[in-house]
């Protein structure tokens, strides 16, 4: 299979156009169904497959940081007579599993991000749907802000997946309408077991959508709404933004190398391991020079290559059981970019990265995956760089240096952004899940903010798994990798996820917790996926063949 690529632009989108009118952008989604990414299928409908959704990322981040001045974003379909049919079916019966479910991880990413701009970034996100918004295509309206229904007698929301596919309605779509839009139960059950949808004064009544408007007054509807989100946006008027280049990537037989950012593959270990790289200079003197350096500004420049490399990873590295985070830099310096970017005040370039931070993070979160973190010397493991080694299952640091390396000792560093910087997905940081029902604990890491942690202080806090000298690191290590790749994958992936998100459950959690266990169980059943399941036969004329046993 040819490799997934996550990065594009403008100049290359298939399937959405984005327009500009002062503080409001038209996002229109216009799918070319002859360019699927694989073979096999059609794109009719709007309807959609990770491609399509590639595309959608990139615009969401580049509203971001390429249009400040843009404060309510319309999400709209640039065909007549339907908004988007979801995903493809053919794409979906045809995918092997593993696609299938990363497919639908990284859509709920993309509209948490949708979510999260509306949130922290002021920039609210209007739906108006015309003709049909099903399964997915309506999980995709669920994200924004506001949902306006055509009055047309014909337009209507649906997440008909359980008559249609057997499948779980879109994932994150069922949980945004009971958790987000807070419909009823009993509503919420006849609106997913229906094949034909919800349309008109009763979507209304049941919260499905905000208003339904008819044909004749939808512009005017549309252009009042976003006089109304705007007036209420604290995002900059008269900023301007900074350009997304191209990240620089290299692909080996074996790696994946980007200016900050280096995967190295063990095919035999089933283990990659990513080493981020610090800054190689002082962070700049004050919040002017970040929209300066654009995307060259080192903590926004590592983001976006650690995001690119996981997404690769998760998608085209099926194979890979553990991934082993390292790191190789100046402490002193991540602590000076995380200064600049902490006091930069109402900066919005500086919130931005922040917040793209807290996503990056949120995606290793949840990526199917052992993580390990390895603290070794020369390491620069602190603030932000130290959430990676907090996102892992165990951290393993070294215990002063390995015979004939003259690198000075590995060291941890905590600062505020530590503390509240970048939430979870359970909306707690990751040092206050790790610490779940321990506050001492907690308060003990927060009184060594500032202070150079060595490794057997690390682990006297409770800040690393295990701290070993260099008699016991390299066997240490070596076992725990071997024993990783050992265990059943299935086994691991719900113990890793159930572990990661202790605490208060959240629609985040649902969403991700759903997805790995319930979807992820029912894309393997053959009342599903089998040769006489639904998404084989849908479309067929044959009725799937259910093997009725409830279990």
């Amino acid at each position: 299979m040819a490799r997934i690529d996550f990065q594009t632009d403008p100049s290359h989108y298939r399937h959405w156009r984005l327009e500009f009118n002062g503080d409001t952008a038209n996002l229109i989604m216009d799918v070319d169904e002859t360019a699927g990414l694989f073979e096999g299928y059609e794109l009719k409908l709007n309807s959609y497959d990770l491609g399509v959704d590639i595309e959608l990322y990139d615009a969401i981040q580049r509203l971001r940081f390429e249009h400040p001045e843009v404060k309510v974003v319309v999400l709209r379909s640039g065909k007549d007579r339907v908004f988007c049919a979801g995903a493809n079916i053919r794409m979906l019966a045809g995918a092997t599993h593993a696609h299938k479910v990363n497919f639908c991880k990284f859509t709920n990413e993309t509209r948490n991000a949708i979510e999260d701009a509306s949130d922290h970034s002021g920039q609210a996100y209007l739906c108006v749907i015309n003709g049909t918004a099903a399964g997915g295509g309506y999980e995709l309206a669920l994200a924004a802000d506001h949902i306006i229904l055509t009055d047309d007698g014909s337009s209507s929301v649906a997440l008909p997946e359980v008559p249609l596919l057997a499948v779980l309605p879109g994932t994150g779509g069922i949980t945004r309408v009971t958790d987000k839009r807070k419909v009823r139960r009993d509503r919420a059950d006849v609106f997913c077991t229906i094949e034909e949808g919800v349309k008109g004064a009763r979507a209304v009544d049941w919260r499905l959508v905000d208003e339904v408007v008819p044909n004749s007054k939808i512009e005017e509807t549309v252009k009042a709404r976003a006089a109304e989100f705007a007036a209420r946006s604290a995002r900059p008027s008269g900023a301007k933004g900074i350009a997304l280049g191209p990240l620089a990537r290299s692909f080996g037989e074996d790696s994946v190398d980007y200016d900050l950012v280096h995967v190295e593959i063990d095919r035999a270990a089933r283990m990659a391991t990513i080493t981020v790289d610090g800054p190689g200079r002082d962070a700049p003197a004050d919040a002017a020079a970040i929209a300066a350096e654009g995307d060259q500004f080192w903590p926004l420049k590592l983001a976006r290559e650690l995001d690119d490399a996981i997404l690769h990873l998760r998608l085209n590295e099926m194979d890979v059981a553990v991934i082993a985070f390292k790191s190789s830099g100046d402490a002193a310096r991540v602590l000076g970019y995380d200064a600049l970017l902490e006091n930069a005040g109402d900066d919005w370039l500086a919130r931005e990265i922040l917040h793209y931070w807290k996503r990056v993070l949120k995606r290793i979160d949840v990526t199917s995956r052992s993580l390990v973190a390895l603290i070794e010397p020369g390491s620069c493991f602190a603030g932000t760089l130290a959430e990676i080694a907090f996102a892992t299952d165990r951290a393993y640091m070294l215990i002063g240096q390995l015979e004939g390396d003259n690198r000075p000792p590995p060291e941890l560093h905590l600062n505020a952004l530590n503390f509240g910087r970048y939430p979870m997905s359970n909306d707690l940081t990751r040092l206050e899940t790790r610490f779940l029902g321990e506050p001492d604990s907690l308060d003990a890491a927060r009184a060594v903010i500032g202070e150079a942690i060595d490794a057997e202080r690390a682990e006297e806090l409770g800040l690393v798994t295990f701290a070993y000298d260099d008699i016991d690191w390299e066997d240490e290590v070596r076992i725990f990798l071997e024993e990783r790749a050992s265990f059943s994958p299935d086994g691991l992936t719900g113990m890793e996820a159930n572990i990661r998100f202790a605490g208060p459950e959240t629609m985040e959690t649902k969403i991700f917790g759903r997805l790995t266990a319930w979807q992820n169980w029912i894309f393997q059943r053959p009342n599903a996926v089998g040769a006489e399941g639904a998404l084989r036969r849908y479309g067929s004329g044959r009725r799937p063949d259910y093997d009725i046993t409830r279990v």
